[in-house]
């Protein structure tokens, strides 16, 4: 069964949790200051702290039958990036491999993803490349994950329309289904002051391909709510494309989250609940971890769509 299938198909998809933080706080790993988690796969004890991450979350899905998309740890491994860092384009693949070898070990309906990221810095908004400008940019990393294999492609956190639509064309040309997940604030608008509804509506019709769906990352339920019930984004086409969370623990903004000394979180079955009271309010499929989730978190998530869906 193909991802777009599975889409199609599936009233639920489990995504995985957090990797990166847990990596620092649980395992006390450096990133790279380039390419922050994709080098990772080259060091023994690195790779298998993801190893570890990422079959927890399987896991999960595994128990309650649910399918699991996993998603690269290459967000910041864009072509600009590895060629100022030690690495080259090969690790994409190399990152694309990992997870499709974990792919390999379960009965599961795992699907693998190619995780893209925006060029500049995803809270503040910086360096927002034009449409066309985006496409050139980001189609170097979209063709390199389309020939290494990977199931789906998806933009995380993406703040600004413009390079949000280009990397959306880039995507599209590759033939893969591909999502864009937007950073939002409570006023239901993206950073750069687009609603949400607007921002679908545009990248929607300046693609032939649309995305399977649209989604956010990186913020909690309650703020996504919040965003969702402003009245010009309470329209047909948000309620149709809008399907998905990885949700942070706690309702901080994400900027503020990012330089946290202490882990701000809430507890899993209150996350839960959150996402759930989404879920009734939205027409929800993909349900996946941010900020703050653990295998505790992910696991009461999946536990409460189990009890819904019976």
């Amino acid at each position: 069964m193909d991802f777009e299938t599975c889409f199609n198909t599936f009233p639920a998809i489990l995504m995985e949790g957090a990797i990166g933080e847990r990596l620092k706080r649980e395992y006390h790993i450096l990133l790279d200051d380039r390419v922050a988690m994709a080098g990772l796969i080259y060091h023994t004890d690195s790779r298998q702290a993801m190893l570890n991450l990422f079959r927890e979350y399987l896991s999960i899905a595994e128990k309650y039958c649910l399918p699991f998309m996993a998603t690269t740890p290459t967000r910041r491994a864009n072509r600009e990036r590895i060629q100022q860092s030690k690495f080259n384009e090969k690790i994409i693949e190399d990152n694309v491999r990992f997870l499709q070898q974990i792919k390999n070990t379960t009965h599961a309906d795992m699907f693998v993803g190619g995780l893209m990221g925006c060029k500049g810095d995803a809270y503040k908004a910086t360096e927002i490349l034009a449409i066309q400008d985006a496409q050139e940019f980001h189609s170097w990393q979209a063709n390199l994950f389309t020939e290494a294999g990977v199931d789906f492609l998806y933009a995380g956190i993406m703040p600004a329309l413009s390079e949000a639509a280009g990397m959306a064309k880039a995507m599209e040309k590759t033939g893969l289904p591909y999502i864009i997940s937007f950073m939002i604030r409570d006023n239901g608008k993206l950073i750069d002051g687009t609603t949400i509804h607007e921002a679908i509506a545009f990248i929607d019709n300046v693609t032939v391909r649309s995305p399977i769906c649209y989604m956010t990352n990186c913020v909690h339920p309650i703020v996504l709510r919040k965003a969702l019930a402003c009245s010009f984004n309470q329209t047909e086409r948000v309620k149709e494309r809008f399907r998905g969370i990885q949700a942070n623990t706690s309702p901080l903004p994400p900027e503020e989250l990012d330089n946290c000394r202490a882990l701000k979180s809430s507890d899993s079955i209150s996350l839960a609940d959150d996402m759930m009271k989404l879920s009734k309010d939205l027409n929800l499929k993909i349900y996946g971890g941010c900020c703050g989730t653990d295998k505790s978190h992910m696991e009461e998530i999946a536990k409460k769509i189990k009890e819904q869906r019976h």
